[in-house]
């Protein structure tokens, strides 16, 4: 539980809020950093952009495909052990990347730092939860740790900028000493605990290695179908592996003693929101990020510091949110707050497609990154708070895991499909336009966030109606 004193929580709990907020920073920072320096890497290695999705997609896909079972982890072999063990792999991993020249390298170890943020993410996430009760404490960590993440994802766009004027080998490296100093300090603040004896059959591998199959050969053939074809032999093989694996996680799951998904975990209706809310709210922005990328640095000719700078207004709307997002969730609950974020999100996405050849940026960028920021700061602590609210302790791991699982699928999917939208569009435009098919691409994230929302909505009414026939009763 919580360590207090008479002002408040000790140092001791602070540094532990700090050290696992930092690498939750770390995780959504690696992401946004590395995006900036897309055009920069491309050009240095003949990467296609097709290709240079893989450097995003390698990491989400590596992340997402590994949560649930980083969740397992961490609830069988100890919280701090897993976190640490993690985290020491994710800054090996960034000083390798930064060393190699050769892009099936560079991605293979983006792929290993996904791993390594699966279990530390999960594991981090199970450690508050299970130190701070659940109410105002819990509320005000979470609050703090979440922000941090979604902050981040802003924040990296700026540092992702600075460090690529430098080169763009230094956004892959500059995680790592920083992951380094937090696992000394994590040494030193995660609590231990006690030992529990685990059996190799309680470890559900099956599990893993079907779901991650499952995610690989659905992205891999949405990002190669319009080179292959829709309708081509690969294409229609690649879906019906993703199918079959998919089936296949399910009978794993029915079936193992220790499932790595309780299936049965997905009766809550709470949880289920907030798992969908976090895919469409991640897998748009990610998106919706590497195509404004693209644009402002290849058809506008921006530096990589000034697209950073252009996306910092909503850096800092998530960050000076912090402080106060867990007295605005004692107040709202958290499925309006998902609902208002959502809205932001769809609104900020529209108003990009009013952009046309000549405008500055206050009129085509800034009210959208604007509306970005306020959806950030109000969806993301509300999905994790609503995702581990009500979830007994021995499933915290599993239950953190899934919310992640969700924000990471849903980026790797979307990015695909944008991808594959914008590769297979052979639209001509006017110099300084938007890209053949970045607006049609636009419209489809628009409209996955649009169906989030309604579904929030929803759920809104749904526990409206019941409190009514309770307060009825």
């Amino acid at each position: 539980m919580t360590v207090t004193t008479a002002g408040g929580w000790a140092a001791r709990t602070w540094i532990l809020l700090v050290v696992l907020a930092g690498v939750l920073f770390l995780d959504g920072l690696d992401v946004s950093m590395v995006g900036v320096a897309l055009p920069s890497i491309g050009a240095d290695l003949s990467m296609t952009q097709s290709q240079l999705q893989w450097i995003v997609s390698g990491y989400v896909l590596g992340y997402g495909g590994f949560l649930l079972l980083g969740g397992r982890a961490s609830d069988l072999f100890g919280r701090r052990r897993v976190f640490l063990w993690a985290l020491a792999v994710f800054a090996a991993a960034s000083v390798v990347s930064a060393v190699v020249q050769v892009d099936e390298a560079i991605v293979a170890l983006r792929f290993v730092k996904g791993i390594a943020a699966a279990f530390t993410v999960p594991a981090g996430l199970s450690i508050i939860t299970t130190t701070f009760a659940e109410g105002p404490a819990r509320n005000k960590a979470l609050s703090i740790y979440t922000v941090c993440g979604a902050s981040g994802f802003s924040l990296g766009l700026v540092f992702g900028g600075l460090l690529t004027e430098v080169s763009w080998q230094a956004t892959l490296l500059f995680p790592g000493p920083i992951a380094a100093a937090l696992l000394l300090a994590g040494m030193r603040v995660i609590p231990r605990t006690r030992r529990t004896p685990v059996r190799f059959a309680q470890f559900d591998l099956a599990g893993a290695l079907t779901s991650t199959g499952a995610l690989l050969a659905l992205v891999y053939a949405v990002v190669q179908a319009p080179t292959s074809g829709w309708a081509s032999t690969q294409t229609i093989v690649l879906f019906a592996a993703a199918a079959v694996l998919f089936g296949a996680f399910v009978v794993v799951e029915r079936r193992h003693g220790a499932p790595l998904l309780r299936l049965g975990i997905l009766r809550s209706t709470t949880l289920v929101h907030a798992n969908v809310a976090a895919a469409a709210m991640f897998g748009g922005y990610v998106a919706f990020q590497f195509l404004v990328t693209i644009y402002l640095q290849n058809t506008l000719g921006w530096s990589p510091i000034a697209m950073a700078l252009g996306f910092l207004p909503a850096g800092l709307l998530v960050a000076i949110s912090a402080t106060g997002m867990d007295r605005v969730q004692a107040r709202i609950a958290t499925p309006v707050l998902i609902a208002v974020g959502l809205t932001a999100f769809v609104a900020g996405y529209l108003l990009f497609l009013r952009t046309e050849p000549g405008q500055g940026y206050a009129q085509f960028l800034l009210p959208t990154i604007v509306l970005l920021g306020v959806g950030f700061a109000l969806c993301f602590p509300a999905v994790n708070a609503q995702a581990t609210s009500g979830v007994a302790d021995h499933e915290q791991g599993l239950a953190s895991g899934l919310v992640n699982t969700s924000v990471q699928v849903g980026g790797a999917i979307m990015l695909a499909v944008v991808t594959a939208i914008v590769t297979s569009s052979r639209a001509t435009v006017a110099p300084g336009a938007l890209p053949g098919g970045v607006d049609t691409a636009i419209m489809v994230i628009s409209g996955l966030s649009i169906v989030a929302m309604v579904y929030s909505l929803v759920v809104i009414a749904l526990k409206r109606r019941r409190r009514e026939v309770v307060e009825a009763a």
